[in-house]
């Protein structure tokens, strides 16, 4: 049986364009208004990313770090990432969410009850930002083993000899990360060269979904569309930030934002 990521690409596919997948840090600005926002976004988006909060992150830019700090100020805790993503799949089972975040509270909470929390809330796949090949092989075999997919990171400085068997080993779904820069960072190669690298990737085996995350924005989403799928995050952040600045709805404002980024790739 297809996993409900898998069967996003094929829909998307289907409709000859990227699944746009979108990138929000559980609890911010509140656990409320995080279940709110997940709830809204997702009529537009295909794949939803729930960050949970850390205190000391390696690959987060300052936007996404301000979300983590909001949410991490309000007490948000592992529990309460998945109370969200349980409430969440109550009334949009079908919609793939996946959480994304780093090992060591994996560790902390024990791998095997990690996963059990996981698969009761309904998660359907794991990014681990400091969990690299190949010493996420045993992890990601128990991903496998509890039916949620692990999503294998590779980089513009990734060799095509590590390339080949992070691709062979990986599951249905691999994150390309288009340059080397933390998240929000100003694209530093042209979506030209960006893309040449993917298609190289692409080649190697076709049949695994590859999407591209980092200096994905409104203004930059429209020359990717021949990606498998194109991860938003820090504009997302920025929007929570600059609307609760401005004393605005933050729901509001992320519904609005996702339908447009939509439209662009329609």
């Amino acid at each position: 049986m297809k996993s409900k990521i898998t069967l996003a690409f094929d829909n998307c596919k289907k409709e000859k364009r990227p699944a746009l997948i979108t990138y929000t840090v559980a609890g911010d600005n509140t656990k409320r208004n995080s279940l709110k926002i997940l709830s809204k976004i997702s009529k537009h988006a295909d794949i939803l990313e729930l960050g949970f909060p850390h205190n000391t992150p390696i690959a987060d830019g300052g936007q996404i770090q301000g979300s983590s700090y909001r949410a991490l100020e309000k007490g948000i805790k592992l529990k309460d990432v998945f109370y969200i993503v349980k409430n969440f799949k109550k009334t949009n089972p079908n919609k793939p969410l996946i959480l994304m975040g780093y090992y060591n509270l994996i560790y902390q909470n024990g791998e095997n009850n990690f996963l059990k929390n996981c698969k009761s809330s309904g998660v359907d796949g794991l990014i681990i930002v400091d969990l690299p090949y190949p010493e996420n092989i045993n992890f990601a075999s128990k991903c496998k083993k509890n039916s949620i997919i692990f999503v294998q990171l590779l980089s513009p400085t990734t060799s095509n000899k590590r390339m080949k068997k992070i691709i062979k080993d990986s599951h249905e779904m691999i994150y390309y990360i288009s340059m080397l820069s933390t998240t929000g960072g100003k694209l530093k190669v042209s979506p030209k060269k960006i893309l040449q690298k993917y298609n190289m990737i692409k080649r190697i085996n076709p049949k695994k979904n590859l999407v591209i995350g980092f200096g994905i924005t409104d203004k930059t989403i429209s020359a990717f569309k021949t990606a498998n799928g194109l991860v938003v995050g820090s504009l997302l952040c920025k929007t929570i930030t600059d609307s609760l600045k401005m004393r605005q709805n933050p729901v509001t404002k992320l519904d609005k934002l996702v339908y447009n980024l939509k439209k662009k790739i329609l």
